[in-house]
């Protein structure tokens, strides 16, 4: 029996976080993660993979389709395949983990790689070494931070070093570019790709800039590793 079929035939169905933004329930298959939807006027921005099942098969049509599929890191592809099929997305992942989709089109991309005039990829190494991001200006600015801040156990946004960690001072340098890039007024909230739970029921972490400059990252360059 396949995976697919092993599972339950739906899942909860997505639920707005924003206006125009969708966050999907957690994919087993990518170890939990969130995937997120954001409708844009020229098109649908899948960010990372969802379950496929007849929940998102039933969602996804009903507000556009995808044309552009997103992979915040390596863990997040589970079935881009099938999306890739039924909309004929374009998907857009770093150069360093493109390799990871054998016979898929894809879009590589360096340091940034720019979706529309309303949604922009960011390399944000560390996690592993093509993690991303993706920043949208709409709502005070929102960024999709992927697997490279999660809320912790209060709800703030921190980079967890992990024993699969591929680059932890890497990582740390990412955070201080995106203190460097954004500020109060173009960044509002953070959609984390995992761990939702501990938002305790809030749709986004926010405000999303202050509580991402007042990390102590000389303190986390010390931490151990986790599980």
């Amino acid at each position: 029996m396949s995976v697919a079929a092993s599972r339950p035939a739906a899942t909860k169905p997505p639920h707005p976080v924003l206006p125009g933004i969708w966050a999907f329930a957690p994919n087993r298959d990518a170890l939990g993660g969130t995937a997120y939807l954001l409708q844009m006027g020229d098109g649908n921005l899948l960010i990372d993979c969802p379950t496929w099942d007849d929940t998102t098969r039933q969602f996804l049509p009903e507000v556009g389709g995808v044309r552009w599929l997103v992979l915040t890191h390596r863990g997040a592809i589970a079935h881009v395949a099938d999306f890739h099929k039924t909309y004929g997305c374009e998907i857009v992942i770093q150069e360093q983990e493109a390799y990871l989709l054998p016979g898929l089109p894809a879009t590589p991309f360096q340091q940034a790689h720019e979706i529309s005039p309303t949604a922009q990829v960011l390399w944000t190494p560390g996690h592993s070494p093509g993690s991303a991001c993706v920043y949208a200006p709409m709502h005070g600015g929102v960024l999709f931070s992927g697997r490279h801040l999660l809320p912790d156990r209060q709800g703030n946004p921190v980079p967890l070093r992990l024993s699969k960690t591929f680059h932890w001072p890497r990582q740390l340098r990412s955070v201080e570019k995106l203190r460097d890039r954004f500020s109060p007024n173009t960044l509002q909230h953070l959609c984390p790709g995992a761990n939702l739970g501990f938002l305790r029921g809030q749709p986004t972490i926010t405000p999303a800039y202050e509580k991402l400059a007042a990390l102590d990252l000389a303190a986390l360059r010390t931490q151990p590793p986790g599980l």
